[in-house]
């Protein structure tokens, strides 16, 4: 199975896509960032994050995508622009036909590390040793995007009935 994880932002959307072997064993295909200049208008950086995010999903062919859900900070302000973005990147993984899932950040650390409150070293170090990768993925929202993969992954395995034999 190949699973896209979005680390969803506006000026920065972390993906990661993962593929599972009939082993179980979890192999980082492809990660990066989306990245949209500061002064834009909201319109343009919502159309560069749903063109480049429908590139990618074009090009592997996700079965199931992971997305972190929006966490409610102190500045509203981000948080609503966050929510746009979040609904564009929704909305090009419902036309692709994609599975979709959307995980707490508490739930993705427990999946990854075994603990809800994990701070982001040691995220990025399991991150780095689930996927067997030499160094930690660069830049922190592809780390972040990897651990949802990694986590949807984990999760359609007991949702789906999903068996590795």
């Amino acid at each position: 199975m190949l699973s896209l994880g979005i680390d969803p932002g506006t000026a920065i959307v972390g993906y990661g896509f993962v593929y599972e072997h009939n082993d179980g064993s979890l192999e980082a295909v492809h990660y990066g960032v989306i990245r949209t200049p500061a002064k834009t208008p909201m319109p343009e950086r919502l159309h560069t994050i749903y063109s480049e995010l429908t590139q990618l999903i074009q090009q592997y062919q996700p079965q199931s995508a992971g997305v972190e859900e929006l966490f409610f900070a102190r500045n509203v302000t981000t948080a609503i622009t966050v929510a746009q973005s979040r609904g564009c990147i929704l909305l090009a993984l419902q036309q692709a036909g994609i599975r979709i899932h959307e995980y707490k950040p508490n739930i993705v650390k427990q999946s990854i590390s075994g603990y809800g409150g994990a701070d982001k070293p040691q995220m990025q170090e399991m991150v780095r040793v689930l996927l067997n990768l030499e160094k930690i993925p660069r830049p922190d929202d592809a780390a972040d995007a990897l651990a949802i993969a990694i986590t949807d992954i984990h999760t359609s395995r007991y949702n789906s009935g999903y068996d590795l034999a």
